[in-house]
């Protein structure tokens, strides 16, 4: 696998809010936070640009909703804001993708060069997919840092709940199936980036 020199790092939605467990029910991946570091501290010691993007969510009891504590980024990504060598963007968004928010994702990329991106950051199955799937239909060669993100369970039409497990695991499977992002797990992206 080659990570490109200029290969863009987009951290989606990685906001203490996500820790409200009453709110969002039981998660996957508790490795995921450290995986998510690993990543942007690799990005910034090798000089690659970054993205952070806050969901901004519109919903008023969200936990993710601007003016309360929970639309913060976590504590370990806050104190990494503004430390690498590379290029830096802050994107927030009120809908999944972070192509569809301020500012413009794309325009950005494109106008630093940069045709790779890697994906990590919360929810699996909902923002991270959602960038992915449309970084790949926009032409980017998108990574999914798998193990970088992590869900909550979920129940959907008919009755039907799924883990987060199994959620994430579909994501995956979509993702990687269908050509739209090629899955892969934080040490074999730390190992092509040279970290």
């Amino acid at each position: 696998m080659d990570i490109a020199e200029n290969a863009a790092l987009v951290v989606v939605d990685v906001q203490k809010g996500f820790e409200e467990v009453d709110y969002w029910g039981a998660r996957n991946n508790p490795g995921a936070d450290g995986n998510i570091a690993a990543l942007i501290d690799v990005w910034q010691s090798t000089g690659r640009p970054v993205v952070f993007v806050r969901h901004d969510s519109t919903g008023p009891r969200s936990p993710l909703r601007p003016g309360y504590v929970g639309n913060e980024f976590k504590e370990y990504v806050e104190e990494r804001r503004g430390k690498g060598a590379g290029a830096e963007l802050f994107v927030t968004k009120t809908v999944n993708s972070a192509f569809l928010g301020t500012p413009d994702l794309g325009a950005w990329l494109t106008a630093q060069g940069i045709s790779q991106i890697v994906v990590a950051g919360i929810q699996t199955n909902m923002c991270a997919e959602t960038t992915a799937r449309m970084g790949g239909n926009l032409g980017y060669d998108v990574l999914f840092a798998y193990d970088a993100t992590y869900t909550f369970d979920l129940e959907g039409p008919f009755g039907w709940r799924r883990s987060a497990e199994e959620i994430a695991q579909a994501s995956a499977v979509s993702l990687h199936g269908g050509g739209f992002a090629r899955v892969v797990t934080t040490k074999e992206i730390v190992g092509a980036a040279g970290g």
